[in-house]
């Protein structure tokens, strides 16, 4: 079978493997969808923690069921999402129900290779029925409940004013979530096409964009209270610390972000506030399943969402292009 594989920061290669073997408990699954997400792009040009290479990426995955063991409750033909962070089930966060953080975690396409080929292999648990929705709705499924996951760690309803800083996939996939529970929704961003989008498709309150002076922007809107809740999604150390500024007294400021650096912020400022620190790391399958019932619902703009599509033997020149803020990508989709 096809795979695609980043063999060294900067190359992609279409290679040949093996049809994975299916050992207990696991289903074979054959792609038909690869959504290509920051974390590849990351990998592409050399820049993600947690990874050796070469490695076959991908992790946002939509495909139907190819073979299941007896007794299974997926039928062969089904089309399925999968959950691609494979948790112990044993260790205390597991035991806990965070299986988003086991400690011995291994997520697809990072840890371990991913799903941009023809076959996967995986644990039934990993394997989520997309029932009612097609291949495109399953494919986006796992970067929306990593948005989804990090707004219900926040606690926000709907009396809460809420900032998402940065406007990529996970950012769109946090004002999503929060515009369901009913919250006022703001959006920073300084790519203007994407705040754009956040206006027109899912309907925030506000978008500001990014400028020297967003400081007393941000004060005069808000009449100085500024934020109830504020989510990161921009990948950026120095927005990051930047933001613990957006947090209003009693907040809660929660981080999506992952990046290589150390984030420091002024312990005074933060205790004045007694301000709420929360990471968010991947999604649980409560999250996957929250996705789901909102596609279903129409309270997710797929189409929209899905900006730009390619085939297969095309990945290795698209994503590189994809990757460039040029491009306009809001999210990209390799089909097999």
């Amino acid at each position: 079978m096809k795979a695609l594989r980043c063999d060294e920061p900067g190359k992609l290669s279409i290679i040949q493997q093996d049809i994975p073997k299916v050992g207990p408990g696991e289903i074979l699954v054959r792609i038909r969808r690869v959504g290509i997400c920051g974390t590849d792009y990351h990998i592409f040009h050399g820049n993600q923690p947690y990874l050796e290479y070469p490695r076959v990426i991908g992790h946002e995955l939509a495909g139907e069921v190819a073979e299941a063991p007896a007794g299974s409750s997926l039928k062969i033909g089904q089309i399925v999402c999968i959950e691609p962070y494979l948790y112990c089930g044993t260790c205390r966060a597991c035991r806990l129900g965070k299986t988003n953080c086991c400690q011995n975690l291994q997520v697809l396409g990072v840890h371990r290779d991913g799903g941009a080929c023809e076959y996967i292999a995986v644990p039934e648990r990993n394997v989520v029925p997309a029932t009612g929705l097609g291949l495109d709705e399953a494919a986006m499924v796992e970067f929306l409940a990593i948005g989804a996951h990090g707004v219900q760690r926040s606690g926000m309803g709907p009396a809460s004013r809420v900032a998402v800083v940065g406007a990529g996939p996970i950012g769109i996939a946090a004002a999503i979530f929060a515009k369901t529970r009913g919250a006022e929704v703001s959006v920073l961003d300084m790519n203007t096409r994407r705040l754009a989008f956040c206006q027109d498709e899912i309907g925030v309150d506000h978008a500001f964009e990014v400028s020297p002076d967003i400081d007393d922007r941000l004060k005069a809107a808000t009449e100085g209270d500024f934020f109830d809740v504020v989510l990161d999604a921009t990948g950026s150390p120095k927005a990051m610390m930047k933001g613990f500024s957006y947090v209003g007294h009693g907040g809660t400021y929660v981080l999506l972000s992952i990046v290589r650096a150390d984030i420091t912020f002024s312990d005074p400022e933060f205790h004045k506030r007694e301000t709420s620190l929360l990471g968010s790391r991947n999604a649980t399958r409560h999250d996957f399943e929250t996705v789901l019932d909102a596609m279903r619902n129409g309270r997710v703009p797929v189409a929209g969402l899905a900006s730009h599509r390619g085939g297969f033997d095309e990945a290795p020149g698209l994503v590189p292009q994809w990757s460039t803020s040029e491009a306009g990508v809001i999210k990209a989709l390799v089909e097999l």
